[in-house]
């Protein structure tokens, strides 16, 4: 060790990048200085966890904060708080829905000057690739965004229009010359326009409105575009199983491409979404249980690059909880405080371990945008990290969530798996201390 140890975190499970073994893990200061054999480590206090297992800090990519500008769905403050509370410590903040949208540096600058000093765990920001801004793509990315989100399909806010395919080809050509990612929600607008749009209480007429050719034609056209400009390219969100034979295609043939999925698709089904709740709207739509097995089986043979929230709150009435009226209701899912738990508690119940979940949901996120000293056990790597009781049971009760606004499609939902303690730079996290988030920027190491 290069620097004195000043804890010892202790447990018979600590998930590592070989797996999940008994280990001391020793502190110095806000990094990880080594990890030891099991009760060898020495010289500085240390901290039991027992059977409890120690993970990395999650790392989100895929967070819509919303603030400045629609606070009243999300702010910085409560959404950092309900991430710590999850066991995130690094999140992503996606460019909409605040007002101004990151689309320049200037309204990037209005972004972190809201966030500074406000944040309880460490964020950092995307910028955004709408029509016109492509003069703007550079000087974001000097700024420090960890690079571009774009739209295929409308986004639902009009600050944020989509592309069209010139419009992308354009986009990606300027962000493969900067070696940036362009992540992107990939949803085709002709499919969807074509689709059968159907105002109610039933859910099987949202989901019919989003078919699932609506992922294939746009990942189809994404794919084509990268391949013709040579872009590194994500697929954000991906809901529909038939996304995955394209994805794997295009990898074999040479495109960087990457893809996400998230834990409303893992978990939950079409077939039990009630009547009229609309807290389980998203776009894309939450799919049938035979599609979600299919993404479990994508899970296990690689095809996912990460598992993140997409967490997208709004306020209650935007949800139309009153009506039940799919159609109307705001598209998102609110879910960042119970990603881990969700997750965990249909991984375990497929025989698939928790040092996998943490590839997909630390080690993975982290690696897709550049995050270096994030996501991993190890010496060097930030002291972000995670007491979870993989056995623990509990209940979800909507009151006890951090994030603005108490709507949740898993209210009432008995989940596995409970966040002890999360640790930010070596030192617990006390969601109602004073915030000791930092900053990020991709041009930096550090804060």
């Amino acid at each position: 060790m290069t620097h004195a140890a000043t804890r010892i975190l202790r447990s018979r499970r600590v998930c590592t990048p070989t797996g999940e073994h008994p280990a001391d893990v020793v502190l110095a200061g806000d990094r990880i200085a080594d990890v030891l054999p099991h009760r060898t480590a020495a010289g500085a206090p240390v901290e039991d966890l027992g059977e409890l297992a120690l993970l990395p800090g999650l790392v989100d990519t895929h967070v819509h904060i919303n603030e400045p500008g629609r606070t009243a769905w999300e702010g910085f403050t409560s959404a950092t708080r309900a991430a710590a509370a999850g066991g995130v410590t690094t999140l992503i903040d996606m460019p909409l829905n605040s007002i101004p949208a990151t689309v320049t540096v200037d309204a990037l600058r209005v972004k972190q000057d809201v966030a500074r000093g406000r944040v309880y765990v460490d964020v950092g920001f995307w910028g955004g690739a709408i029509p016109g801004n492509t003069g703007d793509l550079e000087p974001l990315y000097r700024a420090g965004v960890y690079g571009f989100k774009s739209f295929l399909a409308p986004s639902g806010v009009d600050e944020f229009p989509h592309l069209d395919a010139a419009e992308l080809a354009e986009a990606l050509t300027e962000q493969a010359r900067l070696g940036a990612l362009a992540i992107i929600h990939a949803e085709a607008p002709r499919i969807l326009d074509a689709a059968p749009r159907v105002p109610g209480r039933a859910y099987a007429d949202y989901l019919a409105s989003r078919p699932d050719a609506a992922e294939t034609v746009a990942v189809g056209q994404l794919l084509d575009t990268a391949r013709r400009t040579g872009a590194r390219v994500h697929v954000l969100h991906v809901s529909s199983a038939q996304v995955l034979p394209l994805l794997d295609a295009a990898r074999a043939n040479g495109i960087a491409v990457t893809a996400e999925t998230c834990p409303h698709y893992l978990t939950l089904v079409a077939e039990a979404v009630p009547v009229g709740d609309t807290a389980f709207k998203c776009c894309p739509p939450i799919r049938s249980e035979d599609n979600r097995d299919r993404l479990w089986r994508g899970i296990e043979a690689g095809s996912f690059a990460a598992v993140v929230s997409d967490h997208s709150p709004c306020t209650a009435d935007l949800k139309r909880l009153d009506s039940g009226d799919f159609a109307a209701a705001w598209g998102g899912i609110a879910s960042l405080q119970l990603g881990l738990p969700t997750v965990w508690t249909e991984a375990r119940a497929r025989g698939i371990g928790l040092a996998e979940v943490v590839a997909l949901m630390s080690s993975g996120p982290a690696e897709l945008v550049g995050l270096a000293r994030k996501g991993t056990i190890a010496p060097g790597y930030d002291a972000d990290l995670v007491a979870f009781d993989p056995d623990a049971v509990f209940t979800v009760d909507p009151a006890g969530l951090h994030h603005r606004n108490p709507v949740t499609p898993y209210a009432g939902r008995a989940l596995t798996g409970v966040v002890r303690t999360t640790w930010l730079a070596g030192a617990p996290v006390d969601v109602y201390g004073s915030p000791r988030g930092r900053l990020l920027d991709r041009t930096k190491t550090t804060a």
